[in-house]
């Protein structure tokens, strides 16, 4: 997104990743406590906007979510104010 309106506007992520996802190794014996953090996530429920464009025209701002909503694993949808 951010290329495609050549930086002329502002982005907002709304969403944080504040849970973490620990591992604990394979061949560990049990008793061996909990594994250490391995990556953290974002829980998205359905409805949740998540990013937000300001300071560019509706057709740029459009095209470049239309874009970046390919690489996003779930449906998404354009909401305008």
């Amino acid at each position: 997104m951010t290329r495609y309106i050549k930086r002329g506007g502002k982005i907002w992520i709304r969403v944080f990743p504040d849970k973490s996802i620990s591992n604990h190794g394979n061949e560990s014996v049990m008793g061996g406590g909990k594994g250490a953090v391995d990556y953290y996530v974002a829980r998205v429920r359905p409805g949740t906007i998540i990013f937000e464009m300001d300071g560019v025209a509706e057709n740029v701002a459009r095209e470049a979510f239309r874009l970046a909503g390919h690489k996003l694993g779930v449906k998404n949808k354009f909401v305008t104010k």
